[in-house]
């Protein structure tokens, strides 16, 4: 099955435009400049997301993985106004998910010592995909930050000065827009880097909350209508120009202890999630990490995620941010 998706594209002048790809052909949609804007039209229209797309007919034809590789695809989704763009997320939610955090917090996973997060994963395999019109199993949540903290493709992630590990969580994110009537609208899903600070969340899992504060990366492509039942990609760590960490990673419906429907029912819930214009980015979980395994990351290492039917893969380096360059926590009364 041919998939299309949706890419955001910057010139060199710095115009912007959004390209529509399906298999190995893409080209430019006259007049519309980002994926919201878009996305907005289709609400206002009553139309899905692709018919929107198609609607504005061919421009340029365009090659996304030259664009790709000269640097000139954006996140697929952003806001004007980056306070306005949320990310946030569900852990424990694929099968197998629980060895990993298990393996982190060192604890027994076996009768009355079940781990709180262990509990939580068997709640979510009992209840996470709930008959159609009842409620199911409540996963954990947390929130990642705000649009300034989204990265797009070959940008650095960067961790802070302080931060004991950067590591990478190969993910699919779905990405929504708020209407002006308070309904939440998938827009598709994306590839995506959920980096997080184990080192920290294993100290105490407690400080799972503070271990997700930190840059996120999509990659190029938002992938429109039904996704697959099963997606399977691979994860890598390269230093140096060679891989020292690789494996399969498994996702979608089938992969999962929950249904997406199940994880968006308990995120968008809540009002201030309702909120008309807002974006969301919501990363749905992962099995598959490298700091499980053992790997300490290093400045410099690239993280490599690709998958099928995405034809471009979410790739950026790690960094750290000095010291010097992050801005004082003295606070003043007034």
């Amino acid at each position: 099955m041919t998939y299309l998706r949706l890419l955001q594209h910057r010139s060199a002048d710095g115009a912007r435009s959004v390209i529509l790809a399906e298999g190995d052909a893409a080209h430019i949609l006259p007049g519309v400049t980002s994926t919201r804007e878009l996305a907005l039209r289709a609400i206002a229209e009553g139309v899905t997301l692709t018919e929107a797309a198609k609607a504005c007919g061919q421009g340029e034809a365009i090659d996304i993985a030259a664009e790709f590789a000269a640097g000139n695809l954006l996140a697929p989704i952003d806001h004007d106004d980056s306070a306005h763009l949320l990310m946030t997320g569900t852990g424990l939610t694929h099968l197998g998910s629980a060895e990993g955090r298990d393996k982190m917090h060192q604890a027994a996973s076996s009768g009355s010592n079940l781990t709180d997060s262990m509990r939580m994963f068997l709640e979510g395999l009992e209840g996470g995909k709930p008959a159609e019109g009842t409620e199911g199993q409540q996963p954990e949540w947390f929130y990642k930050g705000d649009g300034q903290l989204l990265v797009g493709p070959g940008e650095a992630l960067v961790m802070p000065a302080f931060a004991k590990d950067g590591g990478e969580e190969p993910e699919l994110a779905g990405i929504y827009l708020i209407g002006e009537d308070g309904t939440a609208y998938r827009l598709g899903l994306a590839l995506a880097n959920e980096f997080s600070d184990h080192v920290t969340e294993r100290h105490n899992y407690l400080w799972l909350a503070h271990s997700k504060l930190r840059q996120a990366a999509l990659g190029p492509e938002l992938l429109l209508g039904t996704p697959p039942q099963k997606i399977e990609g691979t994860s890598k760590v390269v230093r140096n120009g060679e891989t020292i960490w690789e494996k399969p990673f498994l996702s979608g419906e089938d992969n999962m202890s929950h249904t997406f429907a199940n994880l968006e029912h308990h995120h968008f819930k809540y009002d201030l999630f309702r909120r008309p214009g807002d974006v969301h980015v919501h990363f749905f979980g992962t099995a598959t990490l490298s700091f499980a395994d053992g790997v300490t990351t290093e400045e410099g290492d690239v993280f490599e995620i690709a998958a099928a039917p995405f034809t471009l893969p979410v790739s950026n380096p790690l960094a750290r941010a000095a010291a010097s360059e992050e801005p004082t926590t003295t606070v003043k009364s007034l």
